[in-house]
C-alpha cells in the first residue's frame, strides 16, 4: 500500500449519505454529503450519490477526483444485507483502488463499538438490530418495508397515516396529529391512499418528525405510536442480548426520540457510542488497506 494512499468512508441510508476522507493515519482531510444511498431502491442512484459525497470531500482536502485511484473505500449502504444487491454492488465498476462494500448497520455496530463485541439498534428510515460477538454477526429485522423495519421513521409515518384513515373511518378519535396529517391530503382518503401506493420508505419517514412534534404536546396518538417504536426496538435489543452482546448503542436519527420510552432491561444495557457508522467504515477500510498491504 503506498504511502500517499487514502481512506474513504461512507454512510449510506436510506435519505442521505456521508463520505469521509482521512489519511492511513487517519488524519482527517474532507467530508461530504449526498442523497439517499439504499442500494434495494436503485444501485446507480446509491452510487451516484456516493460519488457525489466523496467528489465533496475531495474538494474539502485540496485534491481531485483521480485521487481516488490511491484510495481505499468502505461503503456501508443499506440494503447491502441482501446477497443480490450486496453482489451486484461488489461487481459494480468504481474508481477506487480498492472497494469494500457491507451494510450500514454492520458499519454503525463496529464505529459504535470500536471494533469490539457488542451491539446495535439502528432506528432511522429503516430498523435493524446487529451484533458482533466472538467474531460472529448476528442480524436482527431490517428487511425492509413493507413486510419489516417496525419502529423506524418509515414505519412510524405509515402508521401516522394509517391512523388518520381510522380516524377519518370513526374508528379512532381525532387528535391534533391526526388533522395535520390528514389536511395535508386535502382531508381526501382517497388522495392518501394514491400518496402512499407510490411512496418510498423515505417518503414515509419524511412524517416522522410531525410525529415527534406532536409527541411533545402530549398528542395520544403521536406518543401511542413512539411506545410502540420503543416496542419493537425492545424486542430487537432482548435479541441481541441473547446472542451474548453485553453492550447496546440506539443509534440513527430516531433514536434519542425513541429511547426515553424503551425499557427497563434496554435501558441497563445501553452504552454512550465509540463513534458512528462513518467511524466504522473507515476502521473496515484501514483494515483493508492493512490486508492489501500485507
Amino acid at each position: 500500500m503506498p504511502a500517499n494512499a487514502l481512506l474513504l468512508g461512507v454512510d449510506g441510508g436510506g435519505t442521505t449519505c456521508r463520505a469521509r476522507l482521512t489519511t492511513l493515519a487517519g488524519t482527517w482531510l474532507g467530508e461530504g454529503s449526498g442523497g439517499p444511498a439504499n442500494i434495494r431502491f436503485g444501485l446507480e442512484q446509491s452510487f451516484a450519490a456516493v460519488l457525489d459525497a466523496a467528489t465533496q470531500a475531495l474538494r474539502q482536502a485540496g485534491l481531485a477526483r483521480r485521487d481516488l485511484a490511491r484510495t481505499v473505500a468502505c461503503l456501508a449502504l443499506a440494503g447491502a444485507s441482501e446477497p443480490a444487491d450486496l453482489a451486484a454492488a461488489q461487481g459494480r465498476d468504481h474508481p477506487f483502488s480498492r472497494l469494500l462494500v457491507t451494510s450500514d448497520a454492520h458499519a454503525a455496530c463496529i464505529g459504535a463499538h470500536g471494533g469490539r463485541d457488542g451491539g446495535v439498534v439502528v432506528i432511522g428510515t429503516g430498523s435493524v438490530g446487529w451484533a458482533e460477538v466472538g467474531g460472529r454477526q448476528y442480524r436482527v429485522g431490517g428487511w425492509g418495508l413493507p413486510v419489516s423495519d417496525e419502529g423506524s421513521g418509515a414505519w412510524l409515518g405509515r402508521e401516522a397515516l394509517r391512523r388518520a384513515l381510522w380516524a377519518h373511518d370513526r374508528r379512532l378519535a381525532w387528535t391534533p396529529l391526526l388533522t395535520e396529517l390528514f389536511e395535508r391530503f386535502q382531508s381526501d382518503p382517497h388522495a392518501i391512499v394514491r400518496w402512499a401506493a407510490q411512496a418510498s420508505p423515505r417518503d414515509f419517514g419524511s412524517l416522522a418528525p410531525l410525529v415527534i412534534e406532536y409527541a411533545t404536546r402530549d398528542d395520544s396518538v403521536a406518543i401511542e405510536l413512539l411506545q410502540h417504536a420503543a416496542a419493537h426496538v425492545d424486542a430487537l435489543a432482548a435479541l441481541l442480548l441473547a446472542f451474548g452482546a453485553e453492550r447496546l448503542v440506539l443509534m440513527g436519527g430516531l433514536a434519542p426520540f425513541v429511547e426515553r420510552w424503551t425499557g427497563a432491561t434496554t435501558q441497563r444495557h445501553l452504552v454512550a457510542p465509540m463513534g458512528d457508522a462513518l467511524d466504522g467504515a473507515l476502521h473496515l477500510a484501514r483494515v483493508a488497506a492493512g490486508a492489501l498491504a500485507a
